[in-house]
């Protein structure tokens, strides 16, 4: 017969259980950004987003489950060393929302990367990464509305160009480094973005 574990056990064995989720989570996390030193076509922030730009996104929670779909239109100005990203978004349930991002380049790095450091509204300080290759990497603290306040979330956030018209955005959701979903944007600029830009951000399309 088995005996019942003591409350004071159950509480260690939770604890042990969330550190291993954790550590899990972890593990998944995408390599360093150097590796991709060597793909092509290389990655420029202040060329690819310069003009206009459109992106179609969606939000998955950490069990790969679809909750949202999004839209964005999005300008691009540079000004010497400072890229500035206004950015527009209608969401499926009807939600609208803006961001602008201030990008600096701070430079190649002695391992050949690009810095960026970048600053908008609803994220705590500031924004970190590099580029290598065809691939942006960066993370930041966003606080995020929900119900009347707002929660701390970690965003990993990737960027891979595809080519001259496309790239492809991943982020990593975190909150106390447990993973709890995803976004994944493709953007679509030149002749592409020329076709359908500026996207109809009145109403969710039926």
């Amino acid at each position: 017969m088995l005996a019942t574990p003591k409350p004071a056990f159950l509480f260690f064995y939770k604890i042990v259980l969330l550190m291993g989720l954790g550590l899990v989570m972890l593990s998944c996390s995408p390599a360093p950004v150097d590796l991709h030193q060597g793909r092509t076509p290389g990655l420029s922030l202040e060329q690819f987003f310069e003009g206009n730009t459109v992106a179609y996104g969606i939000y998955e929670n950490r069990y790969g489950n679809m909750e949202r779909q999004f839209r964005v239109n999005i300008i691009g100005t540079v000004n010497g060393d400072t890229l500035t990203l206004d950015e527009q978004f209608l969401y499926d349930d009807g939600e609208r929302s803006s961001r602008v991002w201030t990008i600096t380049n701070l430079g190649q790095q002695p391992d050949g990367s690009i810095a960026y450091r970048g600053v908008a509204d609803d994220v705590i300080g500031e924004a970190n990464g590099k580029i290598s290759g065809n691939a942006l990497n960066w993370t930041y603290d966003v606080d995020l509305a929900v119900g009347d306040g707002t929660i701390k979330m970690r965003f990993d956030d990737w960027i891979y160009r595809q080519d001259e018209h496309i790239a492809i955005n991943r982020a990593y959701v975190s909150k106390f480094g447990i993973r709890v979903g995803s976004v994944t944007l493709v953007f679509l600029k030149g002749e592409l973005a020329d076709q359908v830009y500026p996207l109809d951000l009145t109403s969710w399309p039926q």
